[in-house]
């Protein structure tokens, strides 16, 4: 499937507005990046292209892309059809004349839809009223086809037959007005290009909104005309009650203008819609109504993403009121007060076929689902370990249960990080981790306090040592001197005196104590000297020690 809807990762923020009201289980895929933010991307071949995520998104994220700017470029050099939708009144109802005059005189040959919304209205009763068709699902809405298509392929059966009203359109033109030219649609429809490319009926869906943007960047100024004329000359006859259809409802009410005895209900809005298309697939089929008239926008395509409108849906309801009124007045019938037959469907029976109007649909095959196991293995993964766990559908993550977020993930389209309550566990237990790790590098400071404070105490007693050895040193330098200085004396006063008498005996004994009493101090001195070495040995094993008992502290710190 060719991207249709884009997104912007830059400006996603993970808000999981996108999957929370997207209506195809499969569309979205969210993946967390390496900076911790969470981004949601398109998964083309399961998206519906409803843009109802394009609707949603208040961060700019999402976008869609359309044919204006090919179709445009196109038409500058070769003549092509104009086939308008005529929710374009109601979208646009001063302007829509002045869009239409401007594609005119760029040489476009312009058609009114509203033509093949009374075709599609003709074949649905002529196949009911001939038993060709049972109770059927409608499908004007192209995004209800898609979903049918991959999300609910056994619904294919009971989908209409009967082409939407612009590929009846595109068909009358092919085949009965023989026209060749490329065919590009005026829609408010993003999905609408879903249809074209499987139908190969329509080459351009150019969307109102893109459409204004292109008028806007280029500085092209469109007139503006009265919002109460709704006649324009097109280029062949301009469609009837059909014209109603973008409305809620708009199908059922031009097939109740001719048989108000069908039974027909009607559902609108991705959040209501595509629930009741999954009850209807598991209803009995005795249960269906004979038409079950569906449309993917709340208020109809009058309001569809693409539409790109300022109307208010009081707005646009009173425009397609007006419009049903004035069409009421151009029909014709063969009998009085409008109770006779339809002139222009007697036509269609007269020049149609209705086998031309008939299309078919391509099933996709749906993804199996996860296995219990499979399941499990995803809880386990997502820290839901209990039952109350497993059931906690808080639906932040944008699904409607834990059981569809599981199944997200077993299918690679999610990841167990953007579950809140997986979240929060690990918070809670990380912040359990980091307050341990807070206590424990608390007594480490303390520790390494404490044995700063020794460390300080060691150094001082060195320095204090180092001062005392340091005058030690020089004391017992000087009293070195003097006992060298008494021994030489001695020496000098033996070779002096040949024989000993008793005064030379007194004189020896006065240098010899002399010379002990040096040597007493100079051996203090040195012991002084000896001790204070020992002291600055073992202050510095110890401080050796205190250095590695901090180092073993620090690892610890790093450890944790």
């Amino acid at each position: 499937m060719k991207e249709i809807i884009i997104v912007k990762p830059e400006k996603c923020v993970g808000c999981n507005a996108c999957v929370r009201n997207c209506p195809a289980p499969e569309a979205n895929i969210t993946k967390m990046l390496d900076d911790g933010r969470f981004v949601t991307t398109v998964n083309p071949d399961r998206c519906i292209t409803c843009g109802e995520c394009v609707r949603t998104c208040n961060h700019g994220a999402r976008d869609y892309i359309d044919d204006t700017e090919a179709c445009i470029s196109r038409l500058n050099k070769e003549n092509m059809i104009i086939l308008v939708a005529p929710a374009i009144k109601s979208v646009l109802p001063a302007q829509w004349k002045g869009i239409l005059d401007w594609f005119r005189n760029k040489g476009c040959i312009i058609y009114d839809v509203s033509l093949g919304a009374d075709i599609c209205t003709w074949a649905h009763l002529r196949a009911i009223e001939h038993g060709k068709v049972g109770n059927v699902i409608t499908q004007p809405c192209a995004a209800i086809v898609k979903y049918i298509e991959i999300y609910q392929p056994r619904l294919l059966r009971n989908l209409s037959p009967i082409h939407s009203p612009i590929a009846c359109a595109a068909n009358y033109i092919k085949k009965y007005m023989r026209k060749t030219q490329p065919i590009a649609v005026l829609s408010p429809c993003i999905a609408k290009k879903t249809e074209f490319m499987e139908t190969g009926l329509v080459n351009y869906n150019i969307t109102f909104k893109k459409l204004m943007e292109y008028f806007e960047r280029n500085n092209i100024t469109i007139a503006s005309g009265s919002v109460h004329d709704f006649e324009y000359p097109f280029d062949d006859q301009q469609g009837q009650v059909g014209g109603i259809y973008p409305r809620p409802g708009g199908l059922r009410d031009n097939l109740w203008l001719h048989n108000p005895d069908i039974n027909i209900t009607t559902s609108e809005g991705v959040h209501k819609v595509y629930p009741e298309l999954d009850m209807y697939a598991n209803m009995p089929e005795y249960k269906h109504p004979e038409v079950f008239d569906v449309l993917s926008c709340e208020f109809g395509c009058n309001v569809g993403p693409a539409s790109g409108t300022a109307q208010t849906v009081f707005d646009v309801m009173a425009t397609m009121r007006e419009v049903e009124k004035e069409a009421k007045k151009r029909r014709k019938t063969t009998g009085p007060f409008r109770f006779g037959e339809d002139k222009l469907f007697k036509r269609f029976d007269e020049m149609l076929d209705i086998a031309d109007f008939m299309r078919n649909y391509t099933p996709m095959n749906p993804s199996p689902i996860p296995t219990g196991k499979q399941l499990d293995a995803v809880y386990e993964m997502m820290g839901k370990h209990t039952e109350a766990d497993r059931n906690y559908n808080c639906h932040a993550c944008g699904y409607r249960s834990c059981r569809e977020m599981a199944i997200a993930i077993c299918r690679g389209l999610n990841t167990p990080e953007n579950c809140i309550v997986h979240a929060k566990s690990v918070l809670i237990a990380r912040h359990s981790e980091l307050a341990a790790q807070h206590e424990k590098l608390a007594e480490i400071t303390n520790e390494c306090l404490e044995l700063s404070e020794r460390l300080k105490n060691d150094i001082n007693q060195i320095t204090e040592n180092v001062n005392t050895i340091g005058a030690s040193t020089s004391k017992t330098s000087q009293k070195a001197g003097q006992v060298n200085n008494l021994l030489n004396n001695i020496v000098m006063f033996c070779n002096a005196n040949e024989s000993m008498d008793a005064e030379g005996v007194q004189q020896m004994a006065v240098i010899l104590q002399t010379t002990i009493k040096a040597f007493s101090v100079l051996d203090d001195n040195v012991n002084t000297t000896n001790q204070s070495t020992a002291i600055i040995n073992n202050s510095i094993a110890e401080i050796t020690k205190l250095i590695d008992e901090i180092n073993i502290t620090l690892h610890k710190t790093e450890r944790k």
